[in-house]
């Protein structure tokens, strides 16, 4: 088979708001209904919000243009985009292929945890407000040895059935769906937040920066967010540019898809942290903001269980569009470089997911839960380290590498302004940052991630 049929059998997306869509779905995840909120809780409020925003524009546009340009460019999945333009960095998109297949297997899990609060919120299981009691149902759902498999299971398979509809059918319908959704159920949230006695104090806490607490941590912070939050280097924006027509308006795109993803992040942080505020509950929680804290926050709400419900849905609904996303960047490969079917490929790939997601459901309890692996984590945190400490920010680095100095900033350029047809008055600080910013941010992401693990 050659490029050229190639190409003509190749799947596109429907409209450009389809598109829109499904790519701000893929970046708007876990990572802005449960980490933005905490992680501006544990790190000054408003000063971590407008840090930011500042590193969205400068790291988040930039690699986020990189990405869907090399896609559109080559029309080809990670591996093949690299491997066409310069066959001896192939490695470079298989880098990123294999982080998001490697996410997807313990997001999984994760997916399958909201599943299970979703239910306990219908069936009003959320009745009180001590920390310590909710903490031990979770603690001891998450470590029980098969109802966690059942719900990973359960959105394993949601996830496969919207792979398999293909980009058009099923990725962009679903997106289509998912994103107005939970755009709605967010304002609607965040009305009944900020309107609770006392949710000012929290809202001013996210909005009214505080410059005496900006120290190096806060950036760092904010710049790992950033990074993590818009799914870069995992091979996933790559994988829907190669999706996009040659007419695609990429600047315009580079632009909408972070600001959307930024305005889901904010509405969130309007959503919790005005209701912590509120009910008195601790604004720096950490991770377990979500599981613990929140079920608290909507126990002692007024009509909490429904809003516990909807709050559930809406982060599977976030969740699904993030896993759909990194599934089909492993399938696309599959389906370019083994030529098989879209449908066999999201099978045997969805079974092997869910496979490797077992030992990171079971190290939470008694069956696993005694085994250590990086740097004494269990299988579980392990994953995490392996994806975002290491292969997230190498394939990253390697990426804005490539563009900035491999492939070169004037050929980048031309596809994204389509040859000169599309106006880009900031081509010239673009090509500056994928050259020499982003490469040393992300290299300082890197570095930053593995020393704690040598020590």
């Amino acid at each position: 088979m050659t490029d050229l049929n190639q190409k003509k059998e190749r799947d596109q997306w429907g409209s450009k708001l389809g598109f829109i869509f499904a790519a701000a779905g893929s970046a708007v995840g876990l990572g802005n209904l449960w980490k933005f909120p905490y992680l501006a809780g544990q790190n000054g409020g408003g000063v971590f919000v407008v840090i930011y925003l500042g590193l969205v524009l400068l790291i988040g546009f930039t690699l986020m243009m990189a990405e869907l340009v090399l896609g559109r460019n080559t029309q080809l999945s990670p591996v093949g985009a690299f491997r066409k333009i310069k066959q001896k960095w192939a490695w470079v998109g298989g880098i990123g292929v294999l982080a998001s297949f490697l996410i997807v297997t313990y997001y999984s899990v994760i997916g399958g945890w909201i599943i299970k609060y979703i239910v306990s919120a219908l069936t009003g299981a959320f009745n009180t407000t001590d920390l310590g009691t909710l903490e031990s149902v979770f603690v001891n759902f998450i470590g029980a040895p098969v109802e966690p498999l059942i719900y990973h299971g359960i959105f394993m398979l949601i996830t496969l059935g919207i792979v398999m509809g293909g980009i058009s059918g099923g990725i962009e319908k679903a997106s289509k769906i998912l994103m107005p959704g939970l755009f709605i159920m967010m304002v609607v949230l965040m009305v009944r937040s900020i309107t609770l006695p006392g949710a000012m104090a929290g809202v001013e806490y996210l909005l009214k920066p505080d410059f005496s607490k900006l120290n190096m941590g806060v950036v760092v912070s904010a710049l790992g967010q950033v990074f993590f939050s818009l799914s870069l280097g995992m091979g996933v924006m790559v994988t829907y540019g190669s999706y996009l027509p040659k007419d695609e308006n990429l600047v315009e795109s580079s632009l909408i898809i972070p600001a959307l993803d930024t305005i889901i992040a904010l509405l969130a942080g309007l959503t919790i942290l005005p209701a912590v505020f509120a009910l008195g509950f601790d604004p720096s929680g950490g991770p377990g903001l979500l599981f613990i804290t929140l079920p608290g926050v909507f126990a002692k709400m007024p009509f909490g269980s429904f809003f516990a419900v909807l709050f559930f849905v809406l982060v599977l609904f976030a969740a699904v569009t993030s896993s759909i996303s990194l599934l089909e960047a492993a399938v696309s490969l599959t389906v370019d470089q083994f030529k098989w079917e879209r449908k066999k490929a999201t099978i045997g790939l969805g079974i092997l997911a869910f496979l490797i997601g077992v030992p990171s459901s079971l190290a939470n309890g008694p069956v696993l839960g005694n085994m250590t692996f990086i740097a004494g984590t269990n299988f579980f945190d392990s994953m995490g380290i392996i994806t975002d400490n290491l292969l997230l920010p190498l394939a990253a680095l390697t990426l804005s590498i490539f563009v900035g100095w491999v492939w070169g900033t004037d050929k980048a350029v031309a596809e994204a302004t389509n040859g000169g047809k599309v106006k880009f008055a900031l081509a010239k600080t673009w090509s500056i940052a994928i050259k020499y910013v982003a490469p040393i941010a992300i290299g300082y992401i890197l570095i930053s991630g593995l020393i704690p693990l040598f020590k």
